[in-house]
């Protein structure tokens, strides 16, 4: 997508690309922070996904060498990243919710 030359980057998921297309469509989002924000956010909501499939494939629990019951490190993961993901929408001073 072009828009004042930028360009979305070709890394994202298709379901990241069409986050950061929709938020530059709807908000004004030209500046280099701005920019660098969007992308902070849409790889973290990227992460997120990724780790939320790992534990629908693999539980969000495992033994560990001891037979002990732990959380799935991907749990952790899916947390941190959406965590990251708000920090970074907020920080734009846009509400989470218009991703829904």
């Amino acid at each position: 997508m072009k828009k004042s030359g930028l360009t979305v980057p070709k890394h994202l998921s298709a379901d990241a690309k069409t986050m950061w297309r929709r938020l530059m469509e709807d908000f004004h989002l030209e500046d280099a922070a701005a920019l660098a924000l969007l992308r902070a956010a849409c790889e973290a909501f990227d992460r997120c996904n990724e780790a939320r499939q790992q534990i629908a494939k693999e539980g969000a629990t495992l033994k560990d060498r001891f037979g002990q019951v732990r959380a799935h490190p991907a749990v952790a993961v899916e947390r941190d990243a959406r965590g990251q993901m708000i920090s970074a929408l907020r920080a734009l001073r846009l509400d989470p919710g218009v991703l829904e």
